[in-house]
């Protein structure tokens, strides 16, 4: 909904033969933009006149004609409505090709007897996530145009699965945030390059994770810092991609211990005195509190540095150094999103104390922010000025057609159906029902909300009821969330009589589906996208034309509901009597294009470059006016400071040892045991960082040839099968006698991962690192993988007790190298993983599911 880096397409006899950049000013003068600029020390940072998409934006014809499309509905060939249903084959039995006529006579007649059997809350709705930029025709959430109207059904509410930290902890510190994160944050991209002397940026990987959300602006900014002269700092286990271009200095430190060397810091600035006193007296509450436990008189252990480096693996004169640089300095902290530190057990500690470093160095002042480097904080346009861009939503929504235009979209986001299961918890609520949970997850909830109890199944008398049957647009749990392994098992339980995926390409989850719709893809339709996210040198509404027809079959998501409303009579009610080119130009006038452009002169030109503000630097930057005078400017927190001690988490749950109401240093507790100092260690004594991935985004574009080129994109075995890259140490590598190129086993007691060795020191001693978003290609579903999806091992359970987030990094795994008898062995035990077909440029390939004449 909020698009990315805006492309062009290049199509010849009715095939796309080249992505390219949009150029601004193809069409346009570039004045009428009022270009922004920004100056420093003799250097100018201005916007480009085209986007920068990612390389595998440019290569996303080679995903629209991937070999793994699906070309038309399938139906498993073992599963049959009206007798033996055979849940436990999901993920192993192939399928047969049918008719739209008659997949969608299936679903529809299904959705019936599930209302008549159970009732309507026993459909489970999965349609969040991230997907292709589409609006009229979204990626996720279409189902519920249709069940909405129908009595309701569950929701699947996803989880910030990239901000877990700051969610289940920030924002007990300083409000709900953005999702957690630091806001407001106007203009701290012109504040930063003013007036910090120093970014640290702790996790994350500005050359890697904007790729896939706005393209390769955040790298132009880095460069920029270094041009200026502001110091960068990188706190993370590997050398990414970031740390090789851009630190003036790489801290290495093991997964998910930053904690400890926040508190060390924290110990170094109390003991010199060398943070802002009079700023903690009247911005802050709960210092003393946190004093206490930080210098020992709490709990007799003094978080010192040598404390610390035991910990997380850096040495104290670093942490030394460190904390005094900083405390000269004026720093900002710099992510994209939450990374490693942010996605671990017990991440909203570290989330927490990050907080508490802005705090005690005067959050607010000119260079003192926290930064989702160039994804907030760029110069604002025309329209967004104000409430922000998310005001332009607002405004659609009042609107006529905004409810139908906003309800598949605000199913990511809000947490708004009549029967609710965090996406975190979905297994345990088949498995194991009742549950309760603290907090939907929600993304844009209060902050209020997380000491809400909730229970599913809801009580009889309000239609409460399990879930029975899945409609899934958004099949990639298995790969992105946590413990896949679990999930696959879980899919295969007799009490879910029937899923449904519909999905462009058959992967992950869509392989345990009952019936299967294919959808096409953001080429094949037409819509409108406005691209509204900070980020980019402009922001922008685009007219997206089809650009091919669609592949095979497809229909777009909201056109494959339409087919299944057809047959419940009720496909006017979910159109509302609407065309599609109503519903673009309801979107077009409802978000206040119109003010600016007419709607015939925007259909001739396709896109609309946004002007910016006139007066956009004078908005005053992040929290400075909290900065200047808390008392007039409160925080949204109950005292209105920054509360490093929470007394609602104190009130609401004064026994939790694993969130307690200041945070700290969590060796273990019931939820976790993922530390070097765990028993569990003996056996699995590496710690796994699993990163947002630098080829693709999540769980999409792992097919894309030109990528899986790259041996940081994929690694060829010995047996011509592209893995996915392990990275591991030389002293690590040497121990287990593996070099790169080694086909490698990854493993705990959730199970198995193969991988590719990459054997380098970009990765610190007694780490690994495999990226999440591998398409899952079970060799043993539910048990042992080859495709690389590193979190089919992760933790089943949720962040801590009371926050249901996942934990997918920072866990205890083990590397052996593979040998060819063991993998003879493999062959001669499950031939038919083996014998499927495979393309070694693309990977998984649609044909290889497929029983019967496949082109007919």
């Amino acid at each position: 909904m909020f698009g990315a880096a805006p492309c062009a397409v290049d199509v010849k006899d009715g095939k796309v033969v080249r992505v390219r950049p949009l150029h601004y000013d193809s069409k346009y003068d570039p004045k009428d933009f009022n270009p922004w600029k920004i100056e420093k020390n003799g250097k100018t940072l201005e916007p480009l006149m085209k986007s920068v998409p990612s390389p595998f934006s440019l290569a996303y014809k080679k995903r629209v004609y991937s070999p793994n499309r699906i070309k038309y509905p399938l139906k498993r060939v073992d599963w049959d409505p009206k007798g033996e249903r055979n849940t436990q084959n999901r993920g192993i039995s192939k399928f047969v090709r049918i008719s739209w006529e008659e997949a969608t006579d299936i679903i529809a007649s299904e959705i019936k007897r599930i209302h008549q059997t159970y009732g309507p809350l026993a459909i489970l709705v999965q349609g969040d996530g991230h997907g292709e930029c589409k609006f009229v025709h979204a990626a996720h959430g279409c189902p519920t145009l249709l069940l909405d109207k129908m009595g309701g059904f569950t929701q699947q509410v996803r989880n910030p699965d990239s901000w877990e930290g700051w969610y289940w902890g920030a924002k007990h510190v300083w409000g709900p945030g953005l999702i957690g994160m630091m806001n407001p944050a106007e203009n701290i991209v012109k504040d930063i390059c003013e007036n910090s002397d120093m970014v640290v940026v702790w996790g994350g990987d500005p050359e890697t994770t904007p790729w896939g959300f706005r393209g390769q602006f955040a790298s132009r900014l880095c460069f920029f810092w270094s041009d200026i002269g502001i110091k960068q700092i990188y706190i993370c286990p590997d050398v990414n991609y970031s740390v090789g271009i851009h630190a003036d200095k790489w801290i290495p430190i093991l997964p998910n211990t930053d904690a400890a060397l926040q508190l060390a810091i924290i110990y170094t600035w109390i003991k010199e005195g060398t943070y802002d006193k009079e700023y903690v007296e009247t911005h802050t509450v709960g210092f003393d509190k946190v004093k206490a436990y930080v210098m020992g008189e709490e709990d007799g252990i003094p978080k010192t540095p040598e404390w610390a480096s035991k910990k997380c693996g850096v040495p104290e004169w670093t942490i030394k150094a460190l904390a005094r640089d900083w405390a000269k300095k004026r720093v900002s902290i710099g992510h994209y999103f939450g990374g490693g530190m942010a996605r671990g057990p017990y991440s909203h500690e570290p989330a927490r104390l990050e907080v508490i470093l802005l705090g005690m160095q005067g959050l607010g002042k000119p260079g003192v922010h926290q930064a989702q480097i160039a994804y907030q904080g760029m110069p604002k346009n025309i329209l967004a000025t104000g409430s922000g861009h998310l005001g332009m939503f607002q405004s659609l929504a009042q609107t006529p057609e905004g409810e139908r235009l906003l309800k598949p979209h605000k199913t990511t986001p809000t947490p708004w159906g009549k029967q609710l299961i965090p996406k975190t918890l979905i297994e345990q609520a088949i498995n194991n029902p009742p549950i309760n949970f603290w907090g939907t997850g929600g993304h844009e909830v209060p902050t209020t909300d997380q000491f809400i109890k909730y229970t599913y199944p809801l009580p009889p008398e309000e239609g409460g009821t399990e879930i029975h049957m899945i409609w899934t647009d958004t099949p990639c749990r298995i790969t992105c969330w946590n413990c896949g392994n679990d999930i696959a098992n879980t899919m295969r339980s007799p009490k879910i009589e029937f899923i449904v995926a519909q999905h462009p390409w058959l992967e992950n989850d869509v392989l345990f589906a009952d019936i299967i719709l294919p959808v096409n893809t953001t080429f094949e339709i037409d819509d409108i996208v406005p691209c509204l996210r900070d980020g980019d040198s402009f922001q922008s509404v685009l007219l997206m034309k089809k650009a091919i027809e669609p592949i095979g079959e497809s229909k777009s998501d909201y056109e494959a509901v339409c087919e299944v409303a057809k047959k419940l009579d009720m496909f006017d009610e979910v159109t509302g009597g609407k065309s599609n080119e109503e519903l673009i130009r309801a979107v077009f006038d409802g978000m206040g294009f119109n003010k600016l452009i007419s709607w015939e002169e925007f259909k001739e030109k396709e896109y609309y470059v946004i002007p910016v503000a006139k007066d956009w630097d004078k908005t005053p930057a992040g929290l400075y006016k909290f900065y200047k005078d808390p008392e007039a400017n409160p925080l949204p927190t109950p005292s209105g400071k920054l509360e490093f001690y929470s007394e609602s988490l104190a009130k609401y749950f004064p026994n939790d040892m694993e969130r307690p109401p200041i945070p700290k240093w969590i060796e273990k507790g019931e939820t976790h045991d993922e530390r070097l100092s765990s028993k569990r260690a003996k056996v699995y004594p590496l710690l796994v960082m699993s990163n947002h991935g630098r080829w693709r985004v999540h769980a999409q574009c792992d097919d894309i040839s030109w990528t899986r080129e790259i041996i940081t994109c994929k690694v060829r075995g010995f047996d011509g099968y592209m893995y996915e890259p392990c990275w591991i140490h030389p002293k690590d590598a040497e121990k287990r006698g593996i070099k790169t190129g080694d086909i490698v086993k990854v493993y705990n007691e959730r199970g198995a991962v193969l991988c590719g060795a990459l054997v380098w020191e970009r990765i610190m001693p007694g780490v690994i690192s495999i990226d999440h978003g591998a398409r899952a290609d079970f060799i043993i579903p539910g048990k042992l993988d080859r495709g690389g999806a590193i979190n089919t091992i992760a933790p089943e359970a949720i962040i801590s007790k009371h926050c249901a987030g996942q934990a997918t990094s920072g866990f205890l795994a083990e590397v052996e190298k593979v040998t060819p008898q063991q993998m003879e062995e493999w062959m001669r035990k499950y031939p038919e993983a083996f014998n499927r077909e495979y393309d070694p440029a693309s990977g998984l390939r649609f044909n290889a599911w497929i029983e019967g004449d496949r082109e007919k």
